[in-house]
């Protein structure tokens, strides 16, 4: 059921212009009836969209434009004008025109413009180029936001499965010390509160992925489930978190273990990503918990090798935009009923 009426237009930073966001942004739009996906707006360059789409684009001047606009093209507030946009090519000014446009979509969101904030994938090495000196958009948007990196948790969802990665961008050499008991009961309780305040999960569960194999093997293997993971979910229990584990993470995603939770909380990046990615790489999400805000992300980079070929599939940035303006929604909902 399409959200519009209900919630304000959602804002949408395309990411990268040399990269597929513009691409997929407006295919989603094109899509919009088929998925009945609610009212957004574009923010990025326009020349952008326009090298790799010849359909409709109106140009607006702030979000209260978007909705009038909507059935007429996709609407587009326009930032950047440096120098050429060549898909495939990325360079520092398509990079300025990223972060500029991550900074104007976050700040509509933060002031209540936009209802939530669906974020495009960027090329982190030009942004790093640029001076960019947070790890991704996550930590970026989180700091906007006012919210420490604790407190801000990237989960990536899809229809069959849901994921936390406790420690994200560091080698995975460095994953063990990084590991503690505070890190993984502040990653848990944003969770907890998050899959309740966004998806209306009542009582959710968590599951925990050991760190080695066999999830230590009672030992033989590593002593950080005994030391770390077991006492911080004895602890979450003991809140009344209904949190389980730690599970080997080689029989932890299969169609029957995956039932059992709402959630997988996995120590390092890849042992959460690579079961999401292969189950649900063209409609998976990259949502952050613990915000004042919705923001949601397709879970894919800005594929520079097929930009402006016409072949990138906007499957995630569609799952993206519903499940933005899902949670927006719930949020509205919850507002409206806290103040009656």
């Amino acid at each position: 059921m399409r959200e519009r009426g209900r919630i304000r237009p959602l804002a949408i930073a395309m990411g990268d212009s040399a990269g597929i966001g513009p691409e997929i942004t407006a295919k989603a739009w094109k899509a919009r009836d088929l998925h009945s996906l609610a009212c957004f707006f574009a923010v990025g360059d326009p020349r952008a969209v326009r090298q790799v789409w010849d359909g409709p684009v109106v140009p607006i001047r702030s979000p209260d434009e978007a909705e009038a606009a909507f059935d007429e093209g996709l609407p587009v507030l326009s930032v950047g004008a440096g120098g050429a946009v060549t898909p495939g090519t990325p360079d520092v000014e398509g990079a300025r025109a990223a972060l500029e446009s991550l900074e104007l979509a976050t700040g509509l969101t933060r002031s209540g413009a936009a209802s939530g904030l669906v974020t495009g994938p960027v090329s982190k090495a030009q942004l790093y180029a640029i001076g960019f000196t947070h790890p991704g958009q996550t930590e970026f948007v989180a700091e906007r936001c006012g919210v420490s990196g604790d407190n801000a948790v990237m989960m990536l969802a899809g229809p069959t499965l849901r994921v936390v990665p406790i420690t994200i961008h560091v080698p995975l050499a460095e994953v063990p010390g990084l590991l503690s008991q505070e890190l993984i009961l502040a990653k848990a309780r944003v969770t907890a509160r998050g899959l309740l305040r966004n998806f209306g999960i009542e009582r959710p569960r968590l599951a925990f992925a050991g760190l080695n194999p066999h999830a230590g093997e009672g030992g033989a293997l590593g002593r950080e489930e005994i030391e770390i993971l077991a006492p911080a979910i004895a602890q979450l229990r003991a809140e009344g978190i209904d949190a389980v584990g730690p599970f080997a993470a080689d029989t932890m995603f299969h169609a029957r273990a995956r039932a059992g939770y709402d959630v997988a909380l996995c120590p390092y990046h890849d042992q959460a990503l690579v079961p999401i990615k292969t189950l649900h790489f063209d409609d998976g999400v990259n949502t952050t918990l613990g915000l004042p805000i919705v923001r949601t992300s397709p879970d894919h980079g800005t594929a520079f090798g097929i930009a402006g070929r016409d072949e990138a599939n906007p499957g995630a940035m569609i799952a993206a935009i519903r499940m933005a303006a899902q949670q927006a929604a719930r949020r509205a909902d919850n507002a409206a009923a806290g103040a009656a």
